[in-house]
């Protein structure tokens, strides 16, 4: 029951990720429903015939929230051959420039990273009629072999990014590119629950192998200063504030959060923030209501944990020791009792399995972007929770796993790990075949 009392025992297959959470009320899934429809729906530009779906852009990667979490899973990476060409809808180009530039350093009170000064956050591959789009993300792979105990031998794929087709001229010479693919939904609302005191404790527990989690902190819509525990370097504090912040950069929808109607255009793009925007008088100051973003925002925080499976194979349970003894267990802890006093009644003294301390640590220079997000260095990443990630492929036969989606496999996303992890990494290196096998297979029934 890795998602507690809203953990769901559903017929397997790619609809696996978007159940609601088996604990709730008849009047939590209609707000369920709804916001499964926001979520699903494509936003067009304005104007337009519908006065409740325009103001898409101007500049944007994806009509909906779908088109990136597929099936409320995992994106798909472009540029692996077997999956062939296809634009990057889902891996997102953010863009940043060192915090020695100009003096810069990132503080939780500007609440957002040094952009290109005239590309912004995010590179945006698309754009509404009669607006450049600013240029697409190219991706070319060096292979790295890697020798395994045993004899076996695993290829990994490290990718090297360009922009190209750009529309406004060159980056900033500084500028740094970090693709991101978009994160599995599930137990969203879980992990807000957990008591920040909990997280806390085990950036200062002893810890095996030199490994020293640290948090990120982020403002909430309020303005108050929190523990950051979403997006992959914990820069976002809550899921109504990454909600909005994928509305405005990703869509180029403005919110009560982020209020700018032309999204992530820049005052070099002086087309771009002329062009019409979609808000209504009638339905509010903002292109996104604030009710609209509550239904996507209670969607997001209570999509179902589906049950593991196979809990009683010898095989998983031989693979679940392995994953403790190899110290895995330091940074993807396995379970919390979410507090009494969370939020939402569903959430509240639930004890659950994410597998994260939900904190950052330095992954090693083969995964660092050099971007740095709050108190997140450039080789620093937030711990992603693992529960569901044995159902992976069934969502989305095309997922891959990573920040960047570089790992085409499970046992990949294991090698890649550096830093910090380089000594439970060497220790997988170091099984034999069998031992390996269970240790997936232990992965794969979460």
């Amino acid at each position: 029951m890795q998602g507690g009392a809203g953990t769901v025992n559903k017929h397997i297959n790619a609809d696996i990720y978007s159940h609601p959470a088996g604990n709730l009320s008849f009047e939590g899934r209609q707000q369920f429903m709804v916001g499964n429809g926001l979520f699903r729906k494509d936003w067009v530009s304005s104007p337009s015939s519908t006065q409740a779906s325009d103001g898409l852009g101007p500049l944007f990667n994806a009509r909906s929230c779908q088109a990136c979490h597929v099936k409320d899973g995992r994106g798909t990476v472009p540029g692996f051959e077997q999956l062939g060409q296809r634009d990057a809808v889902a891996l997102l180009a953010r863009l940043s420039r060192p915090e020695h530039v100009n003096g810069f350093r990132e503080s939780v009170e500007q609440k957002e990273w040094l952009p290109d000064p005239v590309y912004g956050n995010q590179l945006q591959p698309f754009a509404v009629a009669g607006i450049a789009a600013e240029g697409q993300l190219s991706i070319t792979y060096r292979e790295i072999p890697v020798a395994l105990n045993g004899g076996e031998t695993v290829i990994l794929m490290e990718p090297v990014y360009q922009v190209r087709n750009l529309g406004y001229g060159p980056l900033h010479p500084d500028t740094v590119i970090s693709p991101r693919l978009a994160p599995p939904m599930l137990g969203l609302g879980l992990l807000e629950a957990i008591h920040e005191g909990d997280i806390l404790a085990w950036a200062n527990a002893d810890k095996p192998d030199g490994i020293k989690g640290k948090p990120n902190w982020a403002l909430t819509a309020s303005g108050e200063r929190v523990l950051g525990r979403f997006s992959w370097k914990a820069g976002q504090a809550d899921v109504h504030h990454q909600a909005a912040t994928a509305f405005s950069n990703d869509m180029g929808l403005s919110t009560s959060i982020h209020p700018e109607h032309h999204g992530d255009c820049t005052e070099v793009q002086e087309a771009c923030r002329r062009a019409p925007h979609g808000a209504q008088d009638h339905l509010g100051e903002h292109e996104v209501p604030e009710r609209l973003a509550e239904f996507v925002t209670f969607y997001s925080q209570n999509l179902a944990l589906p049950q593991r499976r196979d809990v009683d194979d010898p095989r998983v349970l031989a693979g679940k020791r392995l994953f403790y003894d190899s110290q895995c267990i330091a940074c993807h802890v396995p379970k919390y009792v979410t507090s009494r006093n969370a939020r939402s009644p569903e959430h509240r003294f639930q004890l659950i399995w994410p597998y994260t301390d939900l904190l950052l640590h330095d992954m090693g220079p083969g995964l660092a972007d050099g971007q740095v997000e709050g108190e997140a260095g450039g080789s620093e990443w937030r711990t992603p929770p693992l529960w569901g990630i044995g159902l992976t492929k069934t969502v989305n036969p095309d997922a891959t796993w990573l920040h960047d989606g570089r790992a085409r496999s499970l046992l990949e996303a294991i090698l890649w790990h550096g830093g910090e992890a380089q000594a439970a990494r060497d220790r997988v290196v170091a099984m034999t075949p069998q031992e390996r096998e269970n240790l997936l297979r232990f992965l794969e029934s979460l």
